[in-house]
């Protein structure tokens, strides 16, 4: 049987230097698409379109998304004032990726948000970020170890088994949580570390920290096992079909409408 479509969102870079040349890439760390291999799956590329409606005709053809790590989300995307330790915002990519997870949301398709991806899917559904915390990255160029503990009873805690060491690297975290979401893992000091769907109908979880450098790559293998799972259902239509989740359906046209 063919392995399970996984599509990845990319970094959209000004500059990238490869053999003489310097141009504005598309671009991912290895680690994600060899996370997705080692799991079983097919990793397929998804650069930032500048037409985000494309986002669920792509998301049709997918068994599970993956949403990588990156930048800071755009304040702006939920409401609130930059702070002045906020990076740059990345327009196009916030658009492309919230329109990604909408799509995967609409139609029940397995996905997994990563650092940034999981702060999207909270942004996503109404929720909040607190826009700088301490703690929780290293120098420039490197992951900060920590310990994370899956709260009970979820599909996290299934996932993980107990309390796990990660390689993390953020300065941001999920305030307040967005609609259908419930929280499934914290830091030792409170962070929020893991957010997952409330009902558990379908596999929506966003973890903080960056399983693409090499530890603690369960949860991929779970996205893959649940992707594979939702294809293979019986029924002649089960195949990449339409199979709307209520994670966030109470969320109304507003501010955090992805369109």
């Amino acid at each position: 049987m063919a392995p399970a479509l996984i599509g990845v969102s990319t970094y959209l870079v000004d500059s990238a230097r490869w053999s003489f040349w310097d141009l504005p890439a598309a671009v991912l760390p290895a680690g994600y698409h060899r996370m997705v291999q080692r799991a079983g799956g097919l990793a397929l590329l998804l650069p930032p379109d500048p037409a985000p409606s494309a986002a669920r005709q792509v998301v049709a053809g997918l068994d599970g998304l993956l949403v990588a790590g990156g930048a800071d989300v755009d304040p702006a995307r939920y409401g609130a004032a930059r702070d002045p330790r906020t990076g740059e915002p990345s327009p196009e990519r916030d658009a492309w990726e919230l329109a990604l997870i909408r799509a995967a949301l609409d139609r029940g398709v397995p996905l997994l948000g990563v650092c940034r991806g999981m702060q999207l899917l909270n942004v996503a559904l109404g929720g909040t970020l607190d826009q700088h915390i301490d703690g929780h990255q290293g120098a420039p160029g490197t992951f900060l170890d920590h310990r994370v503990s899956p709260v009970p009873g979820t599909l996290l805690g299934s996932v993980l088994g107990g309390p796990v060491d990660v390689p993390s690297c953020h300065h941001q975290s999920v305030d307040r949580l967005g609609a259908g979401l419930r929280v499934s893992g914290r830091a030792d000091d409170g962070v929020v570390e893991a957010v997952e769907a409330a009902a558990g109908e379908v596999f929506v979880l966003g973890v903080q920290w960056h399983p693409e450098a090499g530890r603690c790559g369960r949860v991929v293998r779970a996205l893959v096992d649940a992707a594979e799972g939702r294809r293979d259902q019986p029924g002649p239509s089960a195949s990449r079909s339409a199979a709307p989740s209520t994670v966030g359906a109470s969320v109304s046209d507003g501010p955090y409408q992805v369109r």
